[in-house]
């Protein structure tokens, strides 16, 4: 057994594995380079970026590198001039032994090697977090890493994942664990709130203010902040929350003075932020204010060896009957578009319905798109109404399947959905529900 890194213990498995690394080399109008990847890099002239490339023909934030078990994946980040590989206009791919990256009129070279991990003890869990695959540990062996330091982090991952998950493990794991941690839903209120629930108000500083009151900030004194959804925070807060990472400080609305400020930002989003960077609904300076450090969380379906151990730490007193065996089984199976938090829930109620093959199927993946016409009947419909009827039907059936996860409960479905309250109600309305 190894002491867990908040002092409860946990089983490790002891061995040595290899790890990838890339080797990336290429010549800009700044000379020559030779950099290693072996996480996430942002490819850019932006200076923020972990590989700065200078050439006019790459945009400030250009395109995404990320190593994982199987190679180098790259990834357009909205760039304006694209990203090729091998010749190819990608928008995301894995690029093989040799392969050449185009970026403005730049040319990186990929080169693979693989190093003995040096830390042979892998562990099956950080915090709350549960998994022993791969992407887990690679995970965990980040997080043990970023926890102790004071560096903001931007935790980026799909709907369900369990991204506050992973911020409270960052902040339980930090010097700051004993003060206080103090969660910022930035896409639960409108912005007239938002401000004061921030950066606190002063008494009358508007209708209703009666008392002065301290905002998140203030209330995080010493601790953490966990700044969720930060993509939806309005472009015109953008710079007052830039002011108080760069300064320190905050100012209450309605007050002039400014207020000495001691916290932690961690920030979590399910939308790509160098994505709005490029398209110019978020600000390039914040975005490299709250990513000192990136920390993606993997979707489940590229851990499905962890469904186990997820399914019985939903489910503790399980005891490993033919039928409960059975179900993992199939749990196993499924590609779970809504990740962690969807596979909690079909748990739950797998254990109120019983484990049968029925409750089971009960929640399915997400639809398969309606089929095209056969062939013969295709050049009936100009393509665009056929492109407009499948869109329609795919909308109308992911929408009912949000009615039913979430009990038409419009906030929830809404943020799962990436979209605005308003524009969901639009897209109820257009179909009828």
């Amino acid at each position: 057994m190894a002491e867990h890194p908040y002092g409860s213990t946990r089983p490790v498995r002891a061995t040595t594995r290899k790890v990838l690394r890339a080797t990336l080399t290429w010549s800009d109008g700044a000379g020559a380079h030779r950099a290693v990847v072996d996480t996430i890099a942002v490819v850019g002239t932006a200076t923020g970026c972990e590989l700065v490339v200078m050439d006019a023909g790459v945009s400030r934030v250009h395109a995404e590198l990320e190593i994982r078990a199987d190679g180098l994946w790259v990834r357009d980040l909205g760039s304006r001039n694209g990203t090729y590989v091998e010749g190819l206009l990608v928008g995301r791919v894995r690029a093989s032994e040799g392969s050449r990256i185009k970026v403005g009129t730049t040319q990186i070279t990929v080169h693979y090697d693989e190093t003995a991990d040096l830390g042979a003890a892998a562990p099956a869990a950080f915090g709350g977090l549960v998994g022993g695959s791969p992407p887990m540990v690679r995970l965990y062996e980040r997080l043990r890493a970023v926890a102790p330091s004071e560096l903001s982090v931007l935790i980026m991952g799909e709907t369900g994942t369990g991204k506050e998950l992973v911020a409270r493990s960052i902040h339980e794991a930090s010097p700051r664990a004993k003060q206080p941690y103090v969660v910022v839903d930035c896409a639960s209120m409108p912005e007239h709130l938002l401000e004061p629930a921030l950066f606190g108000h002063a008494r009358g500083a508007f209708t209703g203010a009666s008392h002065a009151r301290a905002g998140a900030f203030e209330e995080a004194d010493g601790g953490t902040v966990f700044l969720d959804e930060i993509a939806e925070l309005p472009l015109s807060m953008q710079p007052r929350l830039l002011r108080a990472l760069e300064s320190r400080s905050v100012k209450r609305v309605g007050e002039s003075e400014y207020r000495p400020l001691d916290v932690r930002f961690v920030s979590a989003t399910h939308r790509d932020l160098r994505r709005m960077v490029n398209a110019g609904s978020f600000r390039e300076d914040l975005y490299f204010r709250l990513a000192a450090v990136n920390v993606v969380v993997p979707p489940l379906r590229d851990r499905l060896e962890d469904v186990p151990l997820l399914v019985r730490k939903f489910a503790p007193k399980l005891t490993g009957t033919a039928e409960e065996e059975a179900l993992l089984s199939r749990l196993r199976k499924r590609t779970w578009s809504g990740n962690v938090r969807e596979l909690r829930n079909h748990v739950e109620r797998a254990l109120a319905l019983g484990f049968d093959e029925e409750s089971e199927l009960a929640v399915r993946d997400v639809p398969v798109p309606p089929s095209i016409p056969e062939e013969g009947d295709v050049c009936q419909l100009p393509l665009a109404d056929l492109r407009e009827r499948w869109i329609a039907s795919l909308e109308a059936d992911y929408l009912k399947r949000l009615i039913a996860k979430y009990d038409r409960n419009i906030s929830a479905m809404a943020r799962d959905a990436g979209l605005n309250r308003t524009y969901l109600h639009k897209l109820l309305k257009r179909h009828g529900l």
